[in-house]
Formats: C-alpha cells, structure tokens, sequence
C-alpha cells in the first residue's frame, strides 16, 4: 500500500469515542480520509464527525453516506458549513438517495430520485457558495435563502466537495456529471465495477469531464482474521444482511435474482425475525462472500483490495466487519509494505 491513498469507513462500528481514538491512529499513520456512514436506524453521522473533526487536524473527513431526504437541501449545506469552521477544507459531503422500505417507514416518498438528486445537489453547492437562492424545482425548493453562517466568521464560499454515493445506472451517470467524486458502493464486485466507471465515464462526458477527472474512493468490506473460516463467517452474515436489506446493491453486481429472493424469504423480510439472518446464511454460496467482500487473512484482504485500484483515481475506503480495528488500520496502513502472495481474489458473483 506504500504511497497510496487510504480511506477507511465506519458504519454502526465502533462507538463514537472509539472512532475519533482510531482517526487520530489513522491521522499519524497518513491515511488520506475517513467516512462515517448512517446507516438504518443504528447512529447518526454528523455527531460522530463533529467530535472528529474537533480532535483532529489533517485527514479529510466525508459522509459515507447521508441521504438527500431526510434532510433538506438547506439544512446540510449549513450543517456542512458549520462543520467546516470545525475542521476548515477538510469535509467531504457524501450523499445518497436512501432505500427503502427504510425511507417508506419514515413517511418519505422516493419518487425521482435522480431527478431529486440533481436538483439536490444544485441547490446545495449553490449555498455553500453563499449564493442567495431560489430555485423551484420539482422536488427541492429554496426561495431567496442563503447562509447567515455563525458570528464572526468571514463570507467566503465554502469549498466541500461533493461525492454521490451511487449504485444504478442513471444515478451513476449523474454523479459522472455533477459530483466532484463517486463514493462507490461497498458488497459490490469488480464485474460491476467496470460498469459503473462505463456509466460515470457517460456522465462525466456530458460536462466536458472524463472519469479520470473525479475523485472515486471505493468502499471496501473487510473481514480480517488470521483464522481464514473465521473471517469468511463474519464476512458471511454481513453478506447475507445486505443481500436482504438492500438487494438493488447486490443484484447490480450480478447476484441472482433468485437468490435474493431466497434470502429474503428465509430472513423474514426487513428487519429481519428473530434467528432469520443466521437462516439465511447457508444458502449464501461462498463465492459470492467473495466477490462483494474482501475477507480472510491479513495478505488475503490486502490483495483482494488492491484488485479494485484499477485506475489511478480508485482509492480504498476500508470499512471493518470484524473488530480488529487496530490491526486492520495498521495492515493497511499507506506506508506499510505488504508482505508476500495470497489466495482468494474477488470473483464474479454466482448463485
């Protein structure tokens, strides 16, 4: 990994004062960037980014992600102003378009979603430009609105790219479009890596841009034990939860539909019943665990995500299944020489 960029996310894993101990570890250690996810119900983002961006001082600090729902266009382009007075030109704002039954359970209707996304993301660079805005558009609106920003604070436009985190085709090719970087998919495999740079590369066109010209950290699932099975059953579970929590992720990948289904079946739907995602597990065939995840051994992991760099602006944002945080930070750390050969490299997915 030595002279690349490193990433690492954290999803409902671990409490938030263990994540602002281990950015700090990270900081010294020279990765480029963390990303808290909100995800479920579990924990939201912001509060944990506040209290890292308090503690630290150089690595850039992103949203892995927050949807473009729940809150309005104008309330996260303030949120991420304020958020930049705590860490200045180190924030990267993360978005995605939410998944249901989650955002149906909170009243939100997903209709258009990339229609809302581009509007979204419009009004929200527009602000944080501090631009005085109105916009009528069919799913985001703002009417001669601006940001005040907190007493005392100079007037300059703050500069917080934006990345989309995207899965389908369209939203793919808007993100190529409008957004500074990608955040791609973690459970996603190399097969449907190559699509989706084909997909960014399409939108990337339309404003005069290549793929090459955005920033695309890839998230990357790890599960790391020196005890390969070990892994593999942690890595197992997690795979199984995310192919009946968000099947769209899995079947973009090449997953069978049937499978998917099974699954679902077998889990009882979302949330699952009690007992239903360890059901569910056995009919997961271990080479699809492989090629949405990289699980095994240190030297495993580590190959297995060095294949997702396949261009030069592909970056690895690991995000822990396993609670070795410690060692993991420290086997990928970007100064770190990997040592020797190992088995298990992502494969095309199979049902």
């Amino acid at each position: 990994m030595t002279g690349r960029r490193v990433g690492m996310c954290f999803l409902d894993r671990p409490d938030p004062r263990r994540q602002v101990a281990l950015t700090l570890r990270m900081e010294e250690l020279g990765y480029d960037s963390v990303w808290v996810c909100e995800t479920r119900t579990a924990r939201d983002a912001i509060s944990v980014l506040g209290a890292i961006a308090h503690t630290t001082s150089t690595i850039k600090l992103g949203t892995g992600v927050v949807n473009s729902w729940t809150r309005p266009a104008s309330l996260m382009a303030l949120t991420f102003a304020t958020l930049d007075e705590l860490a200045p030109g180190r924030m990267l704002l993360g978005i995605g378009a939410y998944w249901d039954p989650l955002a149906w359970k909170q009243g939100i209707d997903r209709r258009k979603p990339v229609k809302q996304m581009r509007e979204y993301v419009e009004v929200t660079r527009r602000l944080l430009a501090l631009e005085t805005v109105t916009y009528e558009g069919e799913l985001v609106a703002v009417r001669d609105l601006r940001l005040d920003l907190g007493h005392g604070v100079a007037r300059a436009p703050k500069r917080v790219p934006i990345y989309i985190g995207a899965t389908g085709p369209q939203m793919l090719a808007v993100s190529g479009e409008l957004a500074d970087g990608v955040m791609l998919n973690g459970f996603t495999s190399l097969t449907y890596l190559a699509d989706a740079l084909r997909h960014i590369e399409r939108g990337a066109r339309r404003s005069g841009r290549r793929v090459d010209d955005l920033d695309l950290p890839q998230t990357i699932v790890i599960a790391m034990d020196e005890d390969e099975e070990k892994a593999l059953d942690v890595a197992t579970r997690m795979t199984t939860m995310y192919l009946g929590q968000q099947p769209h992720i899995a079947l973009a990948s090449g997953v069978d539909q049937d499978l998917l289904d099974r699954v679902r079946h077998a889990m009882g739907g979302w949330p699952p019943r009690d007992g239903g995602v360890e059901t569910a597990m056995p009919l997961v065939p271990v080479p699809v665990v492989r090629s949405l995840t990289a699980a095994g051994t240190p030297e495993q992991c580590i190959e297995q995500a060095a294949a997702y760099s396949v261009r030069p602006n592909i970056y690895p944002a690991l995000l822990p299944i396993t609670e070795n945080y410690d060692e993991i930070i420290e086997v990928f750390s970007p100064g770190r020489e990997p040592g020797g050969s190992s088995r298990g490299a992502p494969t095309s997915p199979v049902s």
